[in-house]
Order: C-alpha cells, then sequence, then structure tokens
C-alpha cells in the first residue's frame, strides 16, 4: 500500500483542487516502467456485458412466475455444484450467467414474484434498479462531505424531499424554511441507512448517551427500553448492540381488541412500576405498520407517557410509513411531532431497490455525538469549517453508498403522483383480498385491514399457517 499527502495549502476549503488528475498521471508512470495494467475496467467491454447483465435479468422477470416462489433446495446443496477452490483462470461472463442460471436461480427464494405474499415484499423497480446501477457505477464512498460532496448533499436533499412528500413536522428537516440553505444551523435532519435495525441501533445509542453523560455511566445498568409484543425483533438485538440489560427489555402485551396497538395506558403503567424500583425509562419503540399484523401504535398518547418519563420516541415506520404520501393515510403519523425520531423504508413499498432506510431525528446533534470519532486521516477544511455534514457521524460504519442517487432517481422517475398511485392500487388489492378471504370459512381474519391484510387458516392438525 502506497501512502501519498497532498499539499493541504495547494487545496481549496471545499474542493479537491487538481488532484483528481494524479492517479492517470501515476498510472501512466508505472506503465511507462514496464508495468502493465490488468484489464479490469474498459468502457468498451463494461458497455458489452453490462448489456448481457441487463438481458439475463430481464428475462429473469419475463420468467418468474414459472420459478416455484420458494427455492425447493436443501441445505448445502450448493456446495457439490460448485468448485471447492477458487478458479485460476478467468471466465467469460457468458459462462457465468449460465452457472448463475443453472446453479444459483434454483437457490433463491423468488421476492420480486407475484405469487410472493411473506413478509414485506421489498419492491422493486425499473427506477430503483438504474438508481442502483449508478450507485455501483459511481462507486464512491462518501464518509465525509470532502469524499463526495453530490453524495452529501443529494442526500440531505433527498431526505428533505421525502419529509415533504410524508408531511413531517419541520423539526424533522434540514430546511425547516425551504429557503435552499441544507447546512446545520437547525438540528433537525435525516440520513439514508441500509436497515430499521441500523436506525434503531443508532438512535438508541444516542438516546443512552444523552442520558448516561447526565447522571454517570454506571447508570447503564438501569437503563429500560420498551415496545410492544408486535414490536420488530431488531428492537431487542439493538439492545443487547447498546449494552442494554437484558432482562430491562419490555415487550408490553397488545390484544386483539385494540388491533394488536400498544395502549398508551400499559405503557405509563410499566414505567411507573420501572421508576419506582429505581429504574430508568430510555427508550419507547411505536410501530407504524407492525410485520405480524400491520398494527398501527396511537403516537399522541405514547409520545405524552414518553414525554412524562422523558423517555426517547422512536417511531418505526418502516412499512406503512410509505403508505403515509397519501393524504387519507396520512393520520397514522399524527402525533410523530412529538417524537424524537422517525425510520421508514423506501425498499419496502417505494419501488426502491434494497437497500434504503431513511431516518429523521430532531436533534442531529445528539446523534452526532454519540457515533463521532475522528482521526487524522479524515481531518480536511471542510469538517472543520463546521459548514457540511459528515454523514459517518450518523451511523454506525465510516464507509457508505450513494444511496441517495438511487432514490432520487427513483422519486425522479415516478414522481409523487405515480408513487401515490402505486400505494393506493396496493391498498384496493389488499382490500379486495381481505374481503374475498372473509367469505372463505377456511380463514380468520386476525386484525382489521389498514393497509394490508393478516389472516390464519386452521389445517386438518390444527396448526395455523
Amino acid at each position: 500500500m502506497v501512502f501519498l499527502q497532498a499539499d493541504q495549502s495547494a487545496v481549496e476549503p471545499r474542493c479537491p483542487g487538481n488532484s483528481i488528475d494524479r492517479p492517470s498521471t501515476i498510472m501512466g508512470s508505472l506503465q511507462d516502467h514496464g508495468e502493465e495494467r490488468l484489464g479490469l475496467f474498459d468502457a468498451e467491454e463494461l458497455r458489452k456485458q453490462a448489456r448481457l447483465v441487463a438481458d439475463f435479468i430481464a428475462d429473469y422477470y419475463k420468467a418468474i412466475e414459472s420459478y416455484p416462489v420458494c427455492s425447493q433446495v436443501q441445505p448445502g446443496y450448493l456446495c457439490s455444484r460448485l468448485p471447492e477452490t477458487a478458479p485460476i483462470k478467468p471466465a467469460p461472463l457468458e459462462a457465468i450467467l449460465q452457472d448463475v442460471k443453472k446453479h444459483i436461480l434454483p437457490g433463491l427464494t423468488h421476492w420480486q414474484s407475484p405469487s410472493f405474499f411473506a413478509y414485506f415484499q421489498a419492491n422493486a423497480s425499473t427506477g430503483g434498479f438504474l438508481g442502483e446501477m449508478l450507485c455501483s457505477g459511481f462507486n464512491v464512498v462518501g464518509f465525509n462531505w470532502l469524499a463526495s460532496p453530490a453524495a452529501t448533499e443529494l442526500e440531505s436533499l433527498v431526505m428533505d424531499w421525502m419529509g415533504g412528500m410524508l408531511n413531517l413536522p419541520s423539526s424533522f428537516s434540514f430546511n425547516p424554511s425551504n429557503n435552499g440553505d441544507c447546512k446545520n444551523g437547525h438540528d433537525g435532519g435525516g440520513v439514508i441507512l441500509g436497515s430499521t435495525c441500523e436506525a434503531i441501533v443508532c438512535t438508541l445509542v444516542a438516546a443512552r448517551d444523552k442520558v448516561l453523560s447526565s447522571m454517570g455511566y454506571d447508570s447503564i445498568t438501569k437503563l429500560v427500553v420498551y415496545g410492544s409484543d408486535q414490536t420488530h425483533s431488531c428492537l431487542q438485538k439493538a439492545c443487547k448492540i447498546a449494552g442494554i440489560n437484558p432482562n430491562h427489555y419490555r415487550p408490553l402485551a397488545t390484544s386483539s381488541k385494540t388491533g394488536f396497538a400498544l395502549l398508551p395506558d400499559v405503557a405509563r403503567r410499566a414505567m411507573a412500576s420501572d421508576v419506582a424500583a429505581s429504574l430508568i425509562p430510555l427508550f419507547l419503540c411505536a410501530t407504524v405498520g407492525t410485520t405480524g399484523v400491520g398494527a398501527v401504535d396511537p403516537l399522541h398518547g405514547l409520545a405524552q407517557v414518553a414525554k412524562e418519563y422523558k423517555a426517547w420516541l422512536h417511531v418505526d415506520a418502516a412499512y406503512a410509513g410509505s403508505a403515509c404520501i397519501c393524504p387519507e393515510f396520512r393520520s397514522y403519523l399524527d402525533g410523530v411531532e412529538h417524537a424524537d425520531s422517525m425510520s421508514m423504508n423506501p425498499h419496502k413499498w417505494l419501488l426502491t431497490n434494497m437497500d434504503c432506510c431513511c431516518l429523521w431525528v430532531k436533534h442531529t446533534s445528539l446523534l452526532v455525538n454519540a457515533l463521532s470519532t475522528s482521526a487524522v486521516f479524515l481531518d480536511n477544511p471542510g469538517t472543520a469549517s463546521l459548514e457540511v455534514i459528515d454523514y459517518k457521524d450518523w451511523q454506525i460504519a465510516l464507509s457508505r453508498r450513494f444511496r441517495a442517487i438511487k432514490l432520487w432517481l427513483v422519486i425522479r422517475s415516478y414522481g409523487l403522483s405515480g408513487l401515490k398511485e402505486h400505494v393506493r392500487r396496493h391498498v384496493r388489492l389488499a382490500m379486495l383480498f381481505e374481503k374475498l378471504v372473509s367469505t372463505d370459512q377456511r380463514f380468520e381474519i386476525v386484525a382489521p385491514s389498514s393497509t394490508a391484510s393478516c389472516w390464519k387458516r386452521s389445517n386438518p392438525q390444527g396448526r395455523y399457517t
């Protein structure tokens, strides 16, 4: 590995100057000394092979209904089909794609099949696929502003776009006055992460450090986290990562009488009991569209409870949050203005290929204080000026993908009107499906339909599926 240090005095504060031309100069110099290029990247070869891959994927989608949705292979099937060691010599792309068709496709569960009804479907689209191509093609590592200014600034912009589409309060935006200024004078803002799991870990750590900085780090053994018995399991995993005592995670009970939503009084009683036991309520996770039954927790009431006990309120709207771009579903987010943070996943319902999770935080300084680190190799005038956003300090990892260009391309390709119609069409289909299921005595509707249906069927063995 060779380390090169540029003359900082020759670099403009907000621009790497002409240093972008230096790698080609270095490569030319190496070739002059007998070093040969490996042919790893050739524009015309990329054009040719990309067409082959695009055709392969297009053919896959044309035939996707012919595949069984769930893979029929047995564990370990691939070991018997592929070599035990890596190949010594390169293979042509045509041969590789034949192996994909012969060996890989049989082992896939086809998430984009029209017959796929498990979990939450990870909707893909042409726009999402093309956005992912741009993301991979540019292959920038935008950990700070200087590493790729467009990656940072487009992310800030598209997060404000999404916030506007969801009619989120201005306290979650970079740009509450809509005057074109996306700097950090305002403490709200958003970041694109890979998943809700990441979003909850980051916000839980921010909440933890906020409390411990004032009460002492020995108090970590007293912190308590609350969700419902319908809350996604990633909250429990986040507790493990953040060092919360496993006995201090509270999955509070819900019932069919309330549509499996978490009642504020239930949360209030749990927090009161913990305070009486000298414990500290830390974090309450409310959900808009639970994984099991699509339940929507009452944000207004839960926000009041969180305020009473000074707990951080996070709104997990990973799934049903997408529906809130439609005015008729926006009421699901009523009360979000009282939350400390909110996340939703465009890769679930808004036609954006995996992965893409939007996280908004009301006080971004708390997130940065908890996750920020520095190193001499990251020093640059932009960061020192405090005029730019360094997204490395808003996430767990240092490196990050240019996900913003994918979401930006999807929004531009379909427009808000197209995305609304996409959601409304799915809701109409869900309502129709629920009506059909309700007439079949083999099925039971478990929870009333809001944006999706949930049911169970009793089979001859008395089990439920």
